[in-house]
């Protein structure tokens, strides 16, 4: 299906993802001379991890792959460690054959990344994202993680408008000069409030579709440091609500991906609503809209801006090394600290908004990004920068 939409000054096609259970096949490649393009004598990759969402395998020792179905209708590769992406790293599914490249990342003792959250992107809050970007450019980190909320809303507007706010993200982002990983939060699942929106569920980019047609897999992986980096998507809806939660079958494509991780890896996950977080018991009971504090789903009620079946992804991780889990949401910079028994600590991080400082009248939450760094396959603590100076 083309969905056509017309617009005082443009003409825009839409093919949107549309999941078959069609085969897809391809290639990925030493790029060299990381120009994108498979130039001549430049070989194929071996063990690289390649995904559709749903399943996950690795390349032949010619660099090719083969995948049983289209799954969401994106297929990624996870980036290999020492490594990175020429081309994107992921691709529609409906391509004859589909080519990624990988280069060689310049080696160093550590690697630095940046964790932020919550842009809410909108043309009023570009100055708050030019603020972000020259925390990037002044620290040069190897990446950036943007855990969510990344548009101002696509919740519960039309479709022109939340396309809109979607085009300003992929421009803003795409200006920052190293890799920005990003994941989907709640304000990304579009129109699913629908007395709002006045949005069909049979639009063809109802929910989690809008995110994929602009950014790809709204959960996948890659790797960094000697760490497994797992992005999630925490952000799931029953009916017109959105909760913190895990789907079934993102459980069951972790277990697949994590099956090609060495069970000695530490794995760092980031999403958009919290495992973990103290800021319901600071913030209290909410019972109003737009967002009550409690939702009841299938009968059971749960807490909504934390992820409710944390267990069962604990559960899949198993004994792996999984020393952080990152979050956003809350926007405010959080840590927690769990010792459980038999194994090391996890520690369930939140950062500040990009968009502002937030909370409670008794208590303002700085606007800020955490920024860690990675040495032997160890996690600093972070430290927390400022997007706007200290009151005096």
């Amino acid at each position: 299906m083309i969905v056509r939409i017309t617009t005082a000054a443009t003409l825009i096609l839409f093919a949107p993802f549309a999941p078959v259970a069609a085969q897809v096949s391809g290639s990925v490649f030493n790029d060299r001379n990381g120009n994108g393009q498979r130039d001549a004598g430049e070989a194929g990759l071996a063990r690289v991890v390649v995904s559709n969402q749903v399943d996950a395998v690795t390349t032949d020792s010619l660099g090719n792959f083969r995948l049983t179905s289209s799954g969401t209708g994106v297929v990624f590769i996870s980036v290999p460690d020492g490594n990175r992406a020429t081309t994107r790293f992921w691709q529609r599914a409906d391509a004859v054959s589909l080519t990624f490249g990988v280069t060689s990342a310049a080696a160093t003792d550590v690697v630095t990344f940046i964790h932020a959250s919550d842009t809410h992107l909108e043309q009023r809050s570009v100055p708050r994202f030019d603020r972000l970007r020259a925390i990037i450019d002044s620290v040069n980190p190897a990446f950036v993680l943007v855990t969510g909320d990344l548009t101002r809303d696509a919740l519960r507007v039309p479709e022109p408008e939340a396309r809109g706010y979607y085009e300003l993200y992929v421009q803003e982002s795409g200006r920052v000069k190293v890799p920005v990983w990003s994941v989907p939060g709640n304000h990304e699942l579009f129109a699913i409030e629908r007395h709002l929106s006045l949005v069909s569920t049979k639009h063809p980019l109802y929910g989690r579709g809008m995110y994929r047609h602009f950014l790809g897999p709204d959960y996948y992986s890659f790797n960094a440091g000697g760490v497994h980096f797992v992005g999630m998507n925490t952000a799931d809806n029953d009916d017109l609500w959105y909760y913190g939660h895990v789907d079934s079958t993102q459980l069951r494509w972790l277990a697949k991906d994590l099956a090609h991780v060495p069970p000695g890896v530490p794995v760092v996950t980031f999403n958009h609503i919290p495992f973990a977080s103290g800021m319901p018991s600071l913030a209290g009971i909410e019972n109003d809209p737009p967002a009550p504090t409690v939702i009841r789903v299938k009968g059971k009620e749960m807490l909504r801006h934390v992820v409710s079946n944390l267990a069962e992804l604990l559960e899949v991780v198993g004994s792996r090394p999984f020393p952080l889990a990152l979050g956003g949401h809350n926007h405010a910079r959080e840590r927690l600290e769990f010792a459980p028994q038999g194994r090391a600590s996890i520690r369930f991080e939140q950062t500040g908004a990009v968009v502002g400082p937030a909370g409670m009248p008794w208590m303002r939450m700085a606007s800020g990004v955490t920024v860690y760094s990675i040495r032997g396959g160890q996690i600093s603590e972070g430290t927390f920068v400022r997007l706007d100076p200290p009151a005096r």
